[in-house]
């Protein structure tokens, strides 16, 4: 992602002036592209051989022209494609002898993708596929990968992954994400636990579902010799394992968050980290942040550690 350009001034090909700016385009079922500019009642209209790669919902920096059409609506070029709102699609293969193509199956009009027959997962023309665009040069096809072949009988599974898709989330991690997430040792040294406040013989308990694959907060209560109670918040140290600047940092700062919806969890990372290293399960050493305190039976704090 780049960082966005500053507004320009310039010439156009009939004369008038011209400026930059970013906003977000929007494609009509017709084709037709309108980047809205926040803060600004007008948008700008850009045709199909003038998105230069931009597709629906991609934040964009366009050309503003300053000749205003007959219609009074301002025409732009987009320049430059600031952030991707999607780059996984669903929908289904075209193969030949040498190549295949993915027609998406989405409202918004798009490209269809080039998949090279090593990247189809030995998908078929029937199978409903998720692809991803992993390549895409300015007067070109965008180029792309199979990253999942669906099954067609789980209509559930299907709806809630077009929901994710067309939300802009990532059903898969890059391939270095994962990799970089299967090297990180589970052992956990003497030396790191010297530094901690050891509390594996507190009673502790989660509360998350039975069903939950990745715990990653937790409770402990004790009972003092003076009648107060010692109750500690305890939460995954994710931090840890991820250096700054990682593969796995910038995948997580591009996410943000983990995706909850009503059958499943997308995490904001690998199921390595999110599900066995970071996740506090039962009878298994594990390193959190934690906050400890001290209160009375009316629940007065009466000292705390971090």
């Amino acid at each position: 992602m780049s960082k966005k350009q500053p507004f320009k001034k310039g010439k156009n090909e009939g004369g008038g002036k011209s400026h930059m700016s970013t906003g977000t385009m929007d494609v009509t079922r017709s084709g037709m592209g309108f980047v809205v500019i926040p803060g600004s009642s007008d948008d700008i209209m850009v045709r199909p051989s003038d998105f230069n790669t931009a597709l629906h919902g991609d934040t964009v920096n366009v050309m503003i022209r300053g000749d205003v059409k007959r219609s009074g609506r301002q025409q732009g070029e987009v320049v430059e494609v600031v952030k991707r709102r999607q780059l996984e699609f669903p929908g289904k293969l075209q193969i030949s002898a040498n190549f295949a193509f993915f027609i998406a199956d989405v409202e918004k009009p798009m490209p269809d993708i080039f998949i090279p027959l090593d990247k189809t997962m030995n998908a078929t023309a029937s199978d409903t596929v998720i692809v991803k665009i992993v390549e895409w040069q300015k007067n070109k096809k965008p180029v792309g990968e199979v990253v999942q072949i669906m099954d067609a009988a789980d209509e559930s599974d299907f709806a809630m992954k077009q929901i994710l898709m067309e939300s802009g989330f990532a059903l898969n991690f890059p391939h270095q994400v994962v990799e970089e997430s299967e090297r990180i040792s589970d052992t956990i040294s003497e030396k790191e636990i010297s530094l901690r406040k050891d509390m594996r013989k507190t009673f502790t308990i989660t509360i998350d579902p039975v069903d939950a694959k990745d715990f990653d907060d937790a409770i402990s209560l004790s009972m003092l010799d003076n009648g107060n109670y010692e109750v500690g918040v305890h939460i995954a140290d994710v931090g840890h394992y991820i250096e700054p600047e990682s593969e796995l940092d910038k995948e997580a700062y591009q996410r943000a968050t983990s995706v909850y919806l009503p059958d499943r969890v997308l995490p904001m990372l690998p199921e390595r980290i999110s599900n066995e290293l970071c996740s506090l399960r039962p009878k298994e050493d594990k390193l959190t942040f934690s906050a400890v305190f001290h209160i009375t039976p009316k629940m007065e704090v009466k000292q705390y550690w971090l």
